[in-house]
């Protein structure tokens, strides 16, 4: 599936599927995985109609011993050895935003 082409609500519809084929390849029931993650009916259903929550979702991969799927879905990002080297070995603690310079052109004579 090519993610890039497909809208938002097409991709979380496709991991509601995903997770109700992974609920029925273990074969359990919605009330069962409700049960054994101690998450309501609702949120079982929620998730499977691609409407579930990051707290749903690891809950219910926890569940299957699917966890490690997680690494494969979001991948830990790499520091450039530069800004590494910027950093000098302190981690991030915020984010800067764009910084945006002005030219002289830019600026309005009014």
């Amino acid at each position: 599936m090519n993610y890039l082409t497909i809208s938002d609500k097409a991709i979380q519809q496709a991991l509601g599927e995903r997770f109700r084929s992974l609920r029925l390849r273990h074969n359990i029931t919605q009330q069962e995985l409700a049960t054994a993650t101690n998450l309501s009916l609702g949120t079982i259903k929620s998730l499977e109609a691609g409407k579930g929550k990051i707290a749903t979702v690891i809950a219910v991969l926890r569940e299957f011993n699917a966890l490690d799927s997680l690494q494969a879905f979001i991948p830990e990002p790499g520091i450039s050895p530069v800004q590494l080297a910027k950093m000098r070995g302190k981690p991030r603690q915020r984010a800067s935003g764009e910084h945006v310079k002005k030219s002289s052109q830019d600026e309005s004579e009014w």
